[in-house]
């Protein structure tokens, strides 16, 4: 099956130098266990990196008083499989997709967040950082007023939804009494997670977020 290389690239806003980069972001691992080939797998895992990046530097220099928990919880709401999916049906690229007819069902679900990151990983290697993030600043679901929600409660619907136990924190106070720091360490499904902060309530919110977006990425949520 053919790509329509020219129509895809005017939609990405980015012409690429190497098309064969462009095919394997476009191509499913339930194509390539059929017809052989690529799947863009390999750049999806590059494209989360490059856009965990590209957010974090976003944030740092458009945010100066946001606090680390703050930058975390918004962070998780920018580069979720929900804003990443509204990105792609925003570009409107779902349908170039290659996958197998007879997988279709299995295909649904974390695909379209996954040729968001697959795409961003091909234009990293193909033009660099800066056309990377032009891309994912263009594209993405980047903006200030993203809407937070509470980190702890969040992770324990998460929870209640696996029917597990809710999660178990650990709070340790340091410093000095006019200037304490709290570390907390949560855990939850095997798995645990640190933050800190200057209230013991900016502590628990870090690590739940963090713990949160942990097992989302282990449960392809």
């Amino acid at each position: 099956m053919q790509l329509p290389i020219a129509e895809i690239e005017e939609k990405l806003g980015y012409t690429f130098r190497n098309k064969n980069l462009l095919i394997e972001a476009f191509t499913h691992s339930s194509y390539t266990s059929r017809y052989g080939g690529k799947s863009n797998e390999r750049l999806e895992y590059l494209g989360d990196s490059v856009l965990q990046l590209v957010v974090t530097e976003w944030q740092y220099r458009k945010s100066p008083k946001a606090s680390e928990g703050e930058l975390t919880a918004k962070r998780q709401k920018i580069v979720c499989k929900d804003a990443l999916d509204s990105a792609t049906d925003g570009l409107d690229i779902w349908q170039y997709l290659l996958k197998s007819g007879k997988t279709e069902y299995n295909v649904k679900g974390k695909a379209k967040s996954s040729l968001f990151e697959a795409v961003t990983g091909a234009i990293y290697l193909d033009g660099g950082y800066k056309s990377a993030k032009k891309f994912i600043l263009d594209h993405g679901n980047v903006r200030l007023d993203i809407k937070v929600d509470n980190p702890k409660g969040e992770l324990k619907e998460f929870l209640e939804k696996r029917s597990v136990e809710e999660p178990r924190y650990e709070v340790v106070k340091s410093g000095k009494d006019n200037a304490p720091i709290f570390h907390c360490t949560v855990y939850a499904l095997g798995e645990s997670a640190t933050g800190e902060g200057k209230t013991k309530r900016e502590a628990e919110a870090t690590s739940a977020g963090r713990l949160l977006w942990e097992l989302k990425r282990k449960y392809n949520v």
